[in-house]
């Protein structure tokens, strides 16, 4: 049996290693312009899929049909995945070749 010194107590104590959490890696969805998906329905994709506003979704439209490329929005991972697949059946069921990617966001 352990010996008690004046001032010890039953207490036990516990020291908690402190986690420090990173926020997720976040990855741009990317639009590519192509001559056959129509403006309207670029339009209605970037309302319905991505949120945004009539007037965001047509400024980001008129950029990717001039530029070639637009970002459609930024999210971790498995969400912009996501967004893509669901995209690209929307366009497939619509006989539209829309292409989209995603890249890592620059830090």
């Amino acid at each position: 049996m352990p010996r008690k010194y004046e001032g010890d107590s039953d207490v036990a104590t516990e020291t908690k290693k402190h986690v420090r959490l990173q926020r997720p890696k976040l990855y741009k969805v990317l639009l590519h312009n192509d001559n056959y998906t129509t403006r309207d329905f670029v339009v209605a994709i970037l309302k319905e899929v991505f949120h945004k506003s009539e007037t965001d979704a047509v400024q980001i439209m008129l950029h990717v049909h001039y530029n070639g490329i637009g970002v459609a929005g930024v999210y971790t991972y498995e969400v912009a995945e996501t967004k893509i697949r669901l995209v690209e059946q929307l366009a497939q069921e619509n006989e539209f070749p829309l292409r989209l990617s995603m890249e890592p966001e620059d830090d």
